[in-house]
C-alpha cells in the first residue's frame, strides 16, 4: 500500500493472482493437449506459452513483488521463467538456432532441470497448504506433472510418466482457471462468490 500525503489518497496495487493464474492455466491447457493427443506439435503452442506462461507469470511476479507477497512472487516469477525456457528449448529442438546448437541436445538436462522444478514446487507446495486449498490442489498437480516430466525425460516407464504428466497438466489447467475466477469474481463482488477453502492451518 502506497500513500499519497500531498492528496492524502491511498493507492493500492490489486492482487495479481487472477492474471498469473489465468497465464499458467492458459499454457497447461496448450500444452496438455498436445501431451494428451488432442492436437500436434509445438509450434502454435509457443506463443501461448511465452506470453501466457511466460509474460502474463512475469507480470504477476513483479506486482506482487510490489505487494510485499514473497510467496506469490517467487511462484509467479519461478513458473514464468520454466515456460520461457520450455518454449526456447522447443525452438532448439527445432533448429530455429541452427543445426549445429540442435545436433548436441542431450534430453536428460532437461530432466535435471524438471527435478530442480519439482524440489521447487515440493517446497511451494507445503506454503500453499497455508494459502487456500484452492491453491495446494493446483500445486499437488503441478507436483504430479513435474514427476511425469522427470520419469519420462529419462525413459522410466514412458507410457505411465507421460499419461501422468499429461493429465495433470490438464487438471492443473482446470483448478487454475477456477482459481483465476475465484480470484477476480471475489474481489469484484466484494464477498467469497467463489471459495477456494480455508488454509490447512498445520504449519501456521
Amino acid at each position: 500500500m502506497i500513500t499519497n500525503e500531498t492528496q492524502n489518497v491511498k493507492i493500492t496495487n490489486s492482487d495479481p493472482s487472477s492474471l498469473g493464474l489465468f497465464g499458467l492455466s492458459m499454457a497447461c491447457l496448450v500444452a496438455s493437449s498436445q501431451k494428451l493427443g488432442l492436437t500436434e506439435g509445438v509450434s502454435f503452442l509457443i506463443p501461448w506459452v511465452i506470453f501466457l506462461g511466460g509474460f502474463a507469470q512475469l507480470f504477476a511476479c513483479i506486482n506482487d513483488s510490489k505487494r510485499n507477497n514473497v510467496f506469490g512472487a517467487t511462484a509467479f516469477g519461478g513458473f514464468s521463467f520454466f515456460w520461457m525456457s520450455i518454449a526456447l528449448s522447443w525452438l532448439i529442438k527445432a533448429g530455429v538456432f541452427g543445426q549445429a546448437l540442435a545436433s548436441t541436445i542431450d534430453a536428460k538436462q532437461l530432466g535435471v532441470a524438471y527435478i530442480g522444478y519439482l524440489i521447487f514446487a515440493l517446497f511451494m507446495t507445503i506454503g500453499a497448504a497455508e494459502t487456500h486449498k484452492v491453491l495446494f490442489t493446483i500445486f499437488v498437480f503441478v507436483d504430479f506433472l513435474l514427476l511425469g516430466l522427470v520419469l519420462n525425460t529419462f525413459g522410466i516407464m514412458p507410457e505411465f510418466s507421460h499419461k501422468l504428466a499429461a493429465y495433470s497438466e490438464m487438471l492443473t489447467a482446470l483448478v487454475g482457471f477456477y482459481g483465476s475466477a475465484a480470484s477476480v469474481l471475489n474481489s469484484h463482488f466484494g464477498k467469497e462468490f467463489l471459495p477456494v477453502g480455508k488454509p490447512f492451518g498445520i504449519f501456521k
